[in-house]
């Protein structure tokens, strides 16, 4: 069975979007888990036919549970011109079920205009989830944290094979014309399969009004990207050409859920590999016999040339002059092996590191007519860490942008920062905001595994993404 690499939460986040009918994401080999709770067949009593009906987008349904709507066979959707809506329908099944399809027709006016091929239908599929601890919100989850099944992944698959005694939801997507005629338009919904045979009926109210393209949108979307992941869940060798042809679908729908910023980095992984992958590097950097310094930027120009083209390219955020460990490391020209630096801030190591570098960034970056978009990346760093990288900035590349997701409340202290993103626990005056937003910076807000609501947990309402 074939996974999408799409989840609920980023399909919440990009509801408000146009993003046009599209093949598949990337897909590998996906076995949905047993439930860690068990089934619970006595849930199950009572239920003699399959219940087909539509649901609610807020609602991850459970799968070892009928589904305890109130079922419905009519929904209808309101949308501009241009936007991106959805709708749930749930199936739940008290025998089993082979073959399942769910397939959207046409839409279709009460004079006849019709919007064809604007929907499709995937099926909603079940990952292993815990719940969020106060206490513990971030590290290591602990033993005695139960796990249990969320729905999260949308397949593409053309059918599916529901168990008895299961739920099976399936997320349905309509893109809207930009040129579509205002009016009320029906649609249905058929689902068929081994002993089911029922059609939904999916209405859609089309406003006049239109969603520019995501290109025109000031709205301010920064997702960071993973390359490395993908190449791990693709089976492929990272930055190879067939990584970045994988990437390609993934990172277009982010492209056109208004994204702004490429993630770039600039040694090696700057979070001291908190992700299941570590972040592969971008720039290569060589020690020669004399002592002085080479830079490999292949990867990176090619990654910021390839993100560029999708569209996204407001800021290029190179992560980091202050990686979490604070570890870098660099390739000796004479043995060819990898050598690691402990580089502290302020420390003389930090400055034989960063100091002939962030010279020769900014000649490359002129060069390649990026310089003003890009931004030196910092994430989370304290105040002292702080002071000694921006220091050194000013004093050998002070044509360098830069970009800060704030935990400590110290942005003030540097109101020239391009990019400021504070957490959701530090919120921002709107004075602040305001003068800012005057000289041409950028001030958005985060969340992270420290806050319970709002997240894109996949134990998350889907609708706290948006």
């Amino acid at each position: 069975m074939k996974k999408l690499l799409a989840t609920l939460p980023l399909l919440a986040l990009l509801s408000c979007t146009g993003i046009p009918p599209q093949h598949a994401l990337s897909h590998f080999d996906w076995t949905e888990p047993a439930d860690p709770q068990g089934e619970k067949p006595e849930t199950w009593n009572g239920v003699e036919k399959p219940i087909v009906t539509f649901g609610s987008t807020d609602v991850r349904y459970p799968r070892a549970t009928p589904c305890a709507a109130a079922v419905t066979d009519q929904t209808t959707l309101t949308g501009w011109r241009g936007e991106k809506v959805s709708a749930q329908a749930v199936i739940s099944a008290p025998a089993a079920v082979g073959g399942l399809t769910c397939t959207v027709g046409d839409f279709v006016a009460d004079n006849g205009a019709k919007l064809p091929g604007i929907a499709r239908a995937r099926f909603v599929k079940y990952v292993v989830s815990d719940r969020f601890l106060t206490d513990q919100p971030c590290g290591a989850r602990p033993e005695n944290n139960p796990a249990h099944l969320e729905a999260d992944l949308l397949d593409e698959a053309a059918s599916c094979d529901v168990p008895a005694r299961s739920t099976r939801p399936v997320w349905i997507t309509v893109d809207i014309p930009r040129d579509a005629t205002p009016g009320r338009y029906t649609a249905p919904v058929a689902v068929k399969g081994e002993g089911v045979a029922e059609t939904l009926t999916l209405h859609l109210n089309v406003t006049e009004r239109t969603l520019p393209a995501p290109s025109e949108w000031t709205y301010h979307l920064d997702l960071w990207q993973h390359p490395a992941a993908v190449a791990r869940a693709e089976g492929v060798e990272v930055w190879s050409d067939e990584h970045f042809e994988r990437m390609r679908p993934t990172m277009r729908q982010l492209a056109d859920a208004g994204q702004k910023v490429i993630t770039a980095t600039l040694n090696k992984d700057p979070w001291n590999n908190q992700c299941y992958d570590a972040y592969a590097d971008m720039i290569v950097w060589t020690r020669l016999a004399d002592g002085t310094w080479e830079y490999d930027f292949t990867v990176f120009d090619r990654w910021v040339r390839f993100m560029l083209d999708l569209g996204v390219g407001k800021y290029v955020n190179c992560y980091s002059m202050l990686p979490w460990n604070n570890m870098l490391h660099y390739k000796d020209a004479v043995t060819g092996e990898f050598v690691d630096v402990k580089a502290d801030p302020g420390t003389p190591a930090f400055r034989e590191m960063w100091g002939p570098f962030l010279p020769a960034f900014v000649g490359h970056l002129r060069e390649k007519g990026w310089l003003g978009i890009t931004n030196i990346a910092m994430d989370e760093r304290s105040p002292e860490v702080m002071a000694a990288a921006t220091a050194l900035l000013k004093e050998v590349a002070p044509e360098l942008g830069i970009a800060l997701a704030d935990n400590h409340k110290i942005f003030k202290q540097y109101p020239y920062i391009k990019d400021m993103c504070a957490s959701i626990f530090g919120p921002i005056e709107q004075t602040d905001i305001v003068q800012r937003r005057s000289k041409g910076l950028t001030t958005t807000f985060y969340v992270c595994c420290s806050s319970g609501f709002p997240n894109t947990y996949t134990s998350s309402a889907p609708a706290e993404a948006t």
